[in-house]
C-alpha cells in the first residue's frame, strides 16, 4: 500500500521521501518510483530518527507539503484472548500505528505553519472504525486512536491553512500480513467476506493511493478532521 501511495504521488509530480525498516522493501519502491523519490532506512518509534529524515528531506527538496503516516501493522500478532496480551504486545503496536504518526507529524508541522499550508493524511483502517476482523485489541485500539488524532490535530492547524484527512482502508491483499490472514479464512471465509462488500471484490493497493491523492490535493482545501471509509461499502 505504501509503494502504491508513493508511486501515485511520484507520477503527480511530487518529490518522494518514504522510509521502512526494511532495505530491501524500500529498494522495490524506490525502482517504482523513479528519480522522484528518496529513500531511507527509519524506525518511525524513534523521535530523533524521525527528526533526522524531515530535517534531511526539508534541505534536499525544500519543506515538507505532504505527510502520509502509513507506517502500520501488527508486528507479526495474532488474535488471542485479552488475559494472553502482553504490556510489550500492546505497546509496539500502539508505538508503530499511533506513536509514529505522532513523531511525524510534530516533525513537520513547525514548517507547514511557518508556509501556511500544508495536508496531513494519515492511514487508519476499518478496524479503527469497528470490530478488527484481526481479533487484535491493540490494533483496533489504536486505528481508532489515530482517527482521534486526525480529528484533534484538524481543530489545531486549521487556523495555519493545514489539513489533516485520514483513509480507512477495508481489506486490502498487499503485504504478508493480509496475505497470512486471507488463506487463513479458507474458502468458505474468503466468500463471506467479499459478499460482505458492497462491491463484491477486495481493495487493491491503488484504491487507497487515490484517496490520498484527493486528501492532498488543493481539491480538498475545505476538507479537514474527516475519516473516509475505502472498503468497497461495508
Amino acid at each position: 500500500m505504501g509503494q502504491e501511495i508513493c508511486r501515485a504521488l511520484s507520477e503527480s509530480g511530487a518529490q518522494v521521501w518514504t522510509c521502512d525498516l526494511d532495505a530491501g522493501e524500500l529498494e522495490e519502491t524506490r525502482s517504482l518510483c523513479g528519480d522522484r523519490c528518496e529513500t531511507r532506512v527509519v524506525d518511525v518509534r524513534d523521535r530523533e530518527e524521525v527528526k533526522r529524515l524531515i530535517a534531511e528531506a526539508s534541505h534536499e527538496s525544500g519543506k515538507v507539503d505532504v505527510l502520509v503516516n502509513n507506517a502500520g501493522g501488527v508486528a507479526g500478532q495474532v488474535g488471542r484472548p485479552l488475559e494472553e496480551v502482553t504490556e510489550e504486545e500492546w505497546r509496539i503496536i500502539f508505538d508503530i500505528n499511533l506513536t509514529g504518526a505522532f513523531n511525524f507529524s510534530q516533525a513537520v508541522v513547525p514548517a507547514m505553519r511557518s508556509a501556511g499550508w500544508g495536508r496531513i493524511v494519515n492511514i487508519s483502517s476499518g478496524a479503527g472504525l469497528r470490530a478488527s476482523l484481526t481479533g487484535i485489541q491493540a490494533y483496533a485500539s489504536a486505528k481508532a486512536g489515530l482517527i482521534g488524532l486526525t480529528r484533534q490535530l484538524a481543530h489545531e492547524l486549521g487556523p495555519s491553512g493545514i489539513t489533516v484527512n485520514c483513509v480507512a482502508p477495508g481489506f486490502v491483499r498487499c503485504n504478508p500480513t493480509t496475505e497470512r490472514q486471507w488463506n487463513a479464512y479458507g474458502e468458505e471465509g474468503q466468500e463471506r467476506l467479499v459478499n460482505s462488500i458492497a462491491t463484491r471484490r477486495l481493495g487493491r493497493p491503488e484504491d487507497i493511493a487515490h484517496a490520498v491523492l484527493f486528501f492532498a490535493s488543493d481539491q480538498a482545501s475545505w476538507v479537514t478532521g474527516q475519516t473516509l471509509s475505502v472498503d468497497g461499502g461495508r
